[in-house]
């Protein structure tokens, strides 16, 4: 009711759009020029996909998913993987942290080297892995002198080279998550007489944990399909360091059924990972 008494309706101007609607819709008309392009790029993107769910061998699936190779490569990927992320875990998110919450010189020079693995070549990531962690590398001829733990060729340096290319998805996510999170709750707990540490743990963590969980995912779907940094630094030896992208790649050679069967896992795993997180990771960052 207006303050005359009658109804708000009755006094809007004919035509004027009524206040609280928000107008979502988009033009019904799409530009020639922009809608074959974009066809084409959708075409381009599915197609493969396509061509391996149809030309998958379903009638011997559950054979080739079951075959000794097959789960042995399958097994050592998800233990892989897993481990991948945990130390990506227990080292990314202090890093996040510090780039997120701290200002010190050069920040945006250690930004940038953290991310280099997203856009360096998965096999040049491995050639330095092996220049600085071999056995006669910069810091793997002490291990191997002092310890004697040697890593290429090994399990380890699977997941050493997973973690490489993985760590990055972490970082990022937690960061993006960090910067958004509210740094006051963390200055009053510090203000209550609690340590940095105690306040992250007990107030920053609990706050940030959607993010840590999608760069957790982000960070195993991202080691489970590495590849050019794994082979390179870990080599492939079946039971030891062959995981499924170099199973599949071998496969390929000689039993293509099995190469395609891997694939369909590997594709489930990351259509799995993009549901579960939707749009988190791009909010995240």
């Amino acid at each position: 009711m207006t303050p005359t008494g009658r109804p708000a309706a009755a006094t809007a101007r004919p035509g004027a759009p009524r206040r609280g609607r928000v107008r979502t819709g988009i033009r019904r008309g799409v530009p020639l020029p922009l809608l074959l392009p974009a066809l084409l790029g959708l075409a381009f993107l599915l197609l493969p996909l396509l061509a391996l769910v149809v030309r998958a061998p379903w009638s011997t699936l559950p054979d080739q998913l079951t075959s000794t190779e097959v789960w042995q490569a399958l097994r050592l990927s998800l233990l892989c993987a897993t481990s991948a992320t945990l130390v990506s875990l227990v080292l990314g998110v202090p890093l996040a942290w510090l780039l997120a919450r701290t200002d010190f010189p050069g920040r945006g020079l250690v930004r940038a080297l953290v991310t280099l693995p997203l856009v360096l070549p998965p096999v040049v990531g491995g050639v330095a892995l092996l220049l600085a962690l071999g056995r006669n590398g910069v810091i793997g001829q002490w291990l191997d002198s002092w310890f004697g733990v040697t890593l290429p060729f090994t399990t380890a340096g699977v997941v050493v080279a997973e973690a490489f290319v993985a760590m990055p998805f972490l970082v990022i996510s937690v960061e993006g998550t960090l910067r958004a999170a509210d740094p006051r709750f963390e200055e009053a707990a510090t203000t209550l007489g609690a340590s940095r540490f105690t306040a992250f743990r007990r107030v920053t963590l609990p706050l940030i944990a959607p993010g840590v969980a999608a760069g957790a995912v982000l960070a195993w779907a991202r080691a489970l399909g590495e590849f050019g940094a794994t082979i390179t630094f870990a080599g492939n030896f079946p039971g030891r360091t062959q995981t499924m992208p170099l199973s599949v790649y071998l496969a390929m050679q000689s039993n293509p059924e099995a190469a395609i069967a891997l694939s369909l896992v590997l594709l489930a795993v990351s259509i799995a990972v993009l549901a579960g997180l939707r749009d988190r990771w791009m909010t995240a960052s």
